[in-house]
């Protein structure tokens, strides 16, 4: 019994690893460039939630101090009452990054297709192989 209440109490952290090996599974065993892609877009995601799901803080509040240069009237400042936002801040960088690698990671496929006229790794190595040249 003690296991399934650790296990349900820490659902999210479970979600998380299936979908990070969903998304593994996808770049691993597919064959198809563009589900390739998906596959990564989906491990990213879900690296990028699982960071803000562990710096998430229950009853935590903003990190902006009232009166902090008010003379008199201040009292102490406790860190554990506040959240961190810098993980926040570097998920929301991540994020941009995710979205350009995703469109560098298309626009390739894209070439790839120009090139070859598939996104199949098997043909393309193929092609490759014996020397096909494809349309310039």
């Amino acid at each position: 019994m003690e296991i399934y209440n650790t296990i349900s109490a820490n659902y999210n952290y479970w979600i998380f690893i299936i979908l990070m090996f969903i998304g593994l599974y996808g770049v691993i065993a597919k064959n198809n460039l563009v589900k390739k892609i998906i596959g990564m877009n989906i491990f990213q995601t879900s690296i990028i939630l699982f960071f803000i799901s562990t710096s998430a803080k229950l009853e935590g509040t903003l990190p902006i101090i009232k009166n902090a240069g008010h003379k008199g009237g201040g009292h102490a400042v406790h860190a554990s009452d506040y959240m961190n936002p810098l993980p926040h801040v570097l998920m929301l960088t991540a994020i941009v990054v995710s979205v350009a690698t995703i469109g560098v990671a298309l626009a390739l496929a894209i070439k790839v297709y120009r090139n070859y006229e598939t996104l199949e790794e098997d043909e393309i190595r193929e092609k490759i192989s014996s020397g096909y040249s494809g349309e310039n």
